[in-house]
């Protein structure tokens, strides 16, 4: 038969990261396309144990239904952690605390208890693929608004914003950025909520690479510095314990807390109980703050390695990366071309894979003259070739 989608689905494209990890099976080929933690950063020792002892003594409990907003001990545990490290702003309580599977989720949810068809949400335009794609899911346009190596153009917002006077929210990545790798500023920081409060827009602060600081100073969040309950605070487990587990949470008004409820008990009734117990537990049994710092370590290191071989092999003349703090991600930009795609195609054929900058466009028909890549993922043997190999694509031109 002839199947006729909705109109919001049959138009929608697939992630341009998951059609490349299709294609990454010749084992020849180096990968900085993905966006996955390190698989040294699983602490599997500690998690089988605690999973052990979570199937002894509380079985029925994991294996169970139980309520939508999360694990209680869960939620408490979450925002115990936000005021200790973000401050008493940060979060009211557990009822300020809904577990999600996944951030992803969180920012479905956002999304669909403040959106109706053909509302506006603007975006920082590079932005996460994942949320862009859930945005256009739910009947949302799309307006972009350029960075700046500090963050997001305050001066475009403001144009933005009073152009779109259907506005719903304002979704950004302040730290440590997917794809760009680039920390808004403090003065930013209270630029956006000021211009938000403006606009009267809801802001979703997604922040799941927060926690992976290996270079530079803290930042407070934005929703650390919100006053009146205008900040959807979406973060999660997955760079930190695993990404397989899908537990993430969201720290906003109680009242938004419970509209998202309600919208959640829709599509998956709760998040896994048992891995949010294994959450729980690693987090108050371990040393979740010893374990992050392990993490940085790793990611330290590879960034550093990876930025030095861009130094020693690709011309300067030609491309231009970001230095990131924290986080996944480095952001080439070539210069002199508002479209990079001949770079990721040769690239391809020198076997690396790289992902283009049109990927994480708001317009999906607009061109890009960058590229992401991740350090996380390959080895360092893998980093010191596959830049290698970049270098010779640049140096081909």
């Amino acid at each position: 038969m002839e199947y006729k989608f909705s109109e919001k689905i049959a138009n929608l494209k697939p992630s341009a990261i998951r059609e490349i990890f299709k294609s990454l099976t010749d084992p020849t080929i180096i990968s900085f396309a993905a966006g996955n933690p390190s698989p040294e950063s699983f602490p599997v020792e500690e998690l089988a144990r605690l999973a052990a002892e979570i199937f002894e003594n509380e079985s029925t409990t994991a294996l169970q239904y139980n309520i939508t907003e999360g694990y209680p001990p869960l939620r408490a545990a979450i925002a115990d952690r936000q005021k200790i490290r973000f401050g008493e702003t940060m979060v009211k309580d557990s009822d300020s605390v809904l577990v999600v599977s996944g951030g992803q989720q969180g920012i479905e949810l956002a999304c669909k208890v403040f959106c109706d068809e053909g509302d506006v949400i603007v975006c920082e335009n590079p932005s996460f693929i994942g949320s862009l794609n859930s945005f256009r899911s739910n009947g949302a346009k799309l307006e972009g608004v350029p960075m700046e190596s500090d963050g997001i153009s305050l001066t475009e917002l403001e144009n933005t914003l009073k152009n779109n006077p259907n506005a719903k929210l304002l979704y950004l990545i302040p730290t440590f950025h997917n794809p760009s790798g680039i920390t808004m500023s403090l003065e930013k920081r209270h630029g956006v909520l000021e211009l938000a409060r403006k606009y009267d827009v809801v802001i979703i602060e997604d922040n799941p690479y927060g926690e992976l600081r290996f270079a530079g100073d803290d930042l407070p969040t934005l929703k650390s510095l919100d006053t009146d309950g205008r900040v959807i605070y979406c973060s999660s487990f997955s760079k930190i314990l695993s990404a397989g587990m899908r537990v993430g949470f969201i720290v906003a008004d109680s009242t938004i807390c419970a509209k998202m409820t309600v919208a959640k008990q829709g599509e998956d009734v709760h998040t896994n109980i048992f891995f949010q117990m294994l959450c729980y537990k690693y987090m108050t049994t371990c040393d979740l703050n010893a374990h992050i710092a392990k993490i940085n370590d790793i990611y330290r290191h590879k960034c550093n390695l990876m930025l030095e071989c861009l130094d020693k092999y690709i011309p300067k003349d030609k491309v231009e990366f970001t230095r990131p703090e924290g986080g996944l991600f480095i952001w080439g930009t070539v210069k002199n071309t508002d479209d990079a795609s001949n770079i990721v195609k040769l690239a391809i054929e020198k076997k690396v894979a790289v992902v283009p900058g049109t990927a994480f466009n708001c317009d999906t028909e607009a061109k890009s003259p960058s590229f992401r890549l991740n350090y996380s993922t390959p080895s360092d043997e893998q980093i010191v070739e596959g830049v290698k190999r970049l270098g010779e694509v640049f140096n081909s031109l």
